[in-house]
This record gives C-alpha cells, sequence and structure tokens, in this order.
C-alpha cells in the first residue's frame, strides 16, 4: 500500500499482524534494507500486535525522486503516516539507519513514541566509522551497488555468519538483485548520514522507555558507539548480543526478538 507524504512523495507500507491490537510496533529498515528485512521478526509479534513495516522515501518500493532527505524529514514522514493510519502512538524499533530516523521521532514526536528500540545505533561518527562510510560511497560511485555490497557485507556480517549462514551469502546477493539498482537513491540516503552532527545532546530529551540492542561483533558501530547513545538517555538499557554482527534482523532474530518482547512486557528492559 501507499500513502502521501507532506510533500507528495508514494510512501510504500504494509500492514500485519493483529488488527485492533492495542499495541502497533513500527519497524524501521537498514540503509539497503526494504520491508522484507523483518519478515524473520513477524513471527514474533503478529498474533498479538499490530505491525507496520516501511519503505523510507528512495528506499525500496517508496518513490526516488527529489531532493535528499535529512533525518529529521524522514522522520516526518514517518509521523505523517502515522497521522493517516491514525495511530495515535506506537512502540518504534528501528535498525541502523532506521534507527537513526528512531532516535529524531522520539525527539521530535514524543506523545507519538511509546518505547523506542534501537538495533545497532550510534549517536556520533568515529574516524573509522567514517573511513567505512567513505568507501561504500566511492564503490557505489564507481561500481554502482553490486560493488558497494560487496565491500559492505565483511562489515555488516560477522565473521561467524560467514561461517554458519542463515542465509547463504550468494543467495542474500541474488535476492538483492533489481533492488538498489538506482544509485542515486542510495547516495541520497547515505547523505543523511553523511551530513548528520553529532546527536548524542538532543538524545538527552528521550524520556520513553528505551531499549538499545548492539551485536558485539559489529563492525560499523562496534559496542563502545552504542555505550555512548546510552548514556545520552537516562534510563536506557544497552544489551550486547555475543557472536553478533551488525546485521541483527538476520543473525540473531530470535534472541533479539526475545528481548523485545521482555522489554515490551517489562516497561524496562530486562
Amino acid at each position: 500500500m501507499f500513502a502521501r507524504t507532506t510533500d507528495n512523495k508514494q510512501l510504500y507500507y504494509e500492514v500485519h499482524g493483529k488488527a485492533g491490537s492495542e499495541r502497533t510496533i513500527i519497524f524501521l529498515n537498514g540503509l539497503t534494507q526494504s520491508t522484507m528485512a523483518w519478515h524473520l521478526f513477524l513471527p514474533y509479534f503478529r498474533e498479538n500486535h499490530r505491525i507496520i513495516l516501511l519503505d523510507f522515501i528512495f528506499q525500496g518500493k517508496s518513490e526516488k525522486t527529489g531532493e535528499w532527505r535529512d533525518f529529521d524529514r524522514h522522520a516526518r514522514d514517518l509521523s505523517s503516516l502515522m497521522d493517516h493510519l491514525e495511530i495515535t502512538s506506537s512502540v518504534i524499533c528501528g535498525i541502523s539507519y532506521g534507527s537513526l530516523v528512531a532516535q529524531h521521532f522520539a525527539v521530535s514526536y514524543p506523545p507519538k513514541t511509546e518505547k523506542l528500540v534501537l538495533l545497532s545505533t550510534f549517536a556520533h561518527k568515529t574516524p573509522y566509522y567514517e573511513a567505512i562510510e567513505l568507501s561504500w560511497w566511492r564503490a557505489l560511485e564507481q561500481g554502482g551497488y553490486n560493488l558497494m555490497l560487496d565491500i559492505m557485507l565483511p562489515t555488516v556480517l560477522s565473521d561467524e555468519y560467514f561461517d554458519n549462514p542463515v542465509i547463504p551469502v550468494a543467495a542474500l546477493k541474488k535476492a538483492k538483485e533489481g533492488i538498489n539498482e538506482n544509485t542515486e537513491a542510495i547516495l541520497a540516503l547515505m547523505r543523511a548520514t553523511r551530513e548528520r552532527k553529532d546527536f548524542r545532546p538532543q538524545l538527552r530529551r528521550i524520556k520513553c522507555p528505551v531499549l538499545i540492542v548492539q551485536g558485539e561483533k559489529d563492525i560499523l558501530f562496534p559496542p563502545k558507539m552504542a555505550e555512548e547513545a546510552q548514556r545520552s538517555i537516562a534510563g536506557s538499557r544497552l544489551v550486547i548480543i555475543s557472536h553478533a554482527g551488525h546485521t541483527l534482523n538476520l543473525e540473531r532474530a530470535g534472541r533479539v526478538c526475545d528481548e523485545i518482547i521482555a522489554f515490551l512486557n517489562d516497561g524496562t528492559a530486562p
């Protein structure tokens, strides 16, 4: 299904789970992911929750035209979608790029944020991260998404995943064919991260319950970066998933979902 953003762009979304549930969970994708990225999560939540999946503008099946969007603009798109669906408040769960949208959303729209779950997140950049970001940018410019993906995979999947993959790496690459062919759209998404300033001061404004989940072997955003975010959000809790890399909604879906469910049922992180 599609909804219109406030600037008349087509935003793709899906509705899953229990219609009429008192609780809605909105899952926000990583940089080059689409709504398909959450299909391992759906069995854990659809019986008791209403679930919304969406592709950001420039991502998946959503529109890929116009000027690049910063994270505040992505957050406004999410707020507009919630209004369209008559959702007054929701659990917001984002991974990586989606976790940054979630941070900005929680800061800008506190009444609409029931609880916040940040997977594979960060609030500030390090020189090492900026070097990785530059390598992705250059790969995309020179060889398109296929070259970018070859360079990206060793930084977003742990070494243990390559030894025992949930989905074989060759199959992952095959599944990505045709999804991210629009180089300019990916560059537009990446510009939001490239231009983003240190967000730690703004995180102090978040008052809702927050769970942060990070992979022990996340090369892109090591646990120390998540620890910085956690220190900036009063009362938040950080869980480190051992033997896991960056792509937690693939590598450790079951374990991560267990942590989220405990957080939702408790009111505080386990």
